[in-house]
């Protein structure tokens, strides 16, 4: 989207950012409220965000004119995206009560009008398209858009853990692309990064704590807790997934970690990375239920870990989960590290990142805050789309 190829809005006052959400679990219905909370303030910065159209997994609502600047989703049509999705409901029920202000494309027809009002608007007034959900079929819709002119927002990790290729294709127009909370949430992990290395300051290690449930469990075994019983806790707490074993097996940080690595230049997929899970093969979800899991598979890790705490502590050490990159190695698991480092320090589910350069070599950048949680991250991606700004009239 080449901003010589557009002309300054006629009030030069208002600027239009249009966008697509696609995704409405939790992020992308908490960066609805955060749009709608926020009108006072953006208009304040002489900014507007209008949202054209909003996706879930089998359908598609967009306006009827979507190029008609002074048609969008009022905020009443997105609260009651809001609460239509808060029910369980598909987006298809919302268009009879409504038909006059969107319109409903399904399945097949759901990309194709997609793809349509991204040719529309990707070079004449620009669009972003906002991708909230946890889905791998965003992945060809975005690598698409962005030929068309558009912008992507992501705090999705699979369309940047997929293959190489598909990778190398989204970033082909870098400065249209923004995918900060897919790292730490809204903590400002990428752009701190970019920033670095912008500036010609190579990065040699980075090593961080970026699961806040992992880190909770950590601490928590850390002050003396059986595993099993801090895991039941903080699924208790609703810190983990349904089955705990997605926290547990390590995915979500190597998708992370694959994030970061590719971001310093590394060519390499998800399977180049050696992952740690604390829990054996024959715990797997499809060899073992949840409830037998939690009941008896849990406890049998609990001496093991003791142990492996115990040995760390008498070295004057405490361990960590966590992703490493460093040299020509990209690991995530569990490391011994010294108590008064930063992520040493590290309490409860709090995120931390230790960025080693030749500025930042004695000491490292350090990052740290909540890396979790609906709010924080939906945040994080309001952040970013107001960070595209410029590329739009």
């Amino acid at each position: 989207m080449s901003a010589d190829r557009r002309k300054p809005s006629e009030d030069n006052m208002t600027k239009n950012i249009n966008v697509v959400l696609m995704g409405c679990g939790g992020v992308g219905k908490q960066l609805i409220q955060h749009i709608i909370n926020s009108r006072s303030l953006h208009s304040k910065l002489g900014l507007h965000l209008r949202v054209v159209g909003v996706c879930d997994s089998t359908s598609f609502l967009v306006l009827p004119h979507v190029s008609d600047s002074k048609s969008e989703f009022n905020d009443s049509l997105l609260l009651e995206i809001c609460r239509v999705k808060s029910s369980g409901l598909s987006l298809s029920t919302i268009s009879n009560a409504r038909s006059g202000e969107c319109q409903i494309f399904t399945k097949k027809e759901s990309t194709d009008k997609i793809l349509d009002t991204a040719k529309l608007l990707g070079r004449s007034t620009g669009l972003a398209f906002i991708d909230c959900s946890a889905s791998s079929e965003t992945i060809g819709i975005l690598t698409k858009v962005v030929d068309f002119g558009c912008c992507a927002v992501l705090a999705n990790k699979k369309p940047l853990t997929s293959s190489l290729e598909d990778y190398e294709k989204l970033f082909s127009h870098p400065r249209r692309i923004r995918h900060e909370s897919t790292v730490g949430a809204g903590l400002p992990v990428i752009a701190s990064i970019n920033r670095i290395l912008t500036s010609g300051d190579p990065i040699h290690r980075v090593i961080g704590s970026l699961s806040g449930t992992l880190g909770y469990v950590m601490s928590e075994v850390e002050g003396g807790k059986p595993l099993s019983e801090v895991v039941r806790a903080a699924k208790g707490l609703g810190y983990t997934e349904p089955d705990p074993r997605d926290d547990l097996g390590g995915m979500d940080v190597a998708r992370k970690a694959l994030i970061l690595a590719r971001l310093l230049g590394w060519r390499i997929n998800l399977d180049s990375i050696k992952v740690e899970s604390l829990y054996p093969d024959e715990m797997d979800p499809d060899k073992m239920s949840v409830e037998d899991f939690l009941s008896s598979g849990l406890p049998s890790l609990d001496d093991d870990i003791r142990k492996r705490f115990g040995v760390a502590s008498s070295n004057g050490n405490v361990l960590r989960y966590v992703c490493s990159i460093e040299g020509s190695s990209c690991q995530v698991g569990i490391k011994e590290l010294p108590k008064d480092s930063p992520l040493g320090r590290l309490k409860g589910s709090d995120n931390v990142l230790e960025v080693y350069s030749r500025c930042y070599n004695e000491l490292p950048l350090v990052i740290q805050g909540a890396g979790a949680g609906n709010d924080t991250t939906a945040a994080g991606v309001l952040a970013d789309i107001l960070d595209l700004q410029d590329l739009f009239p």
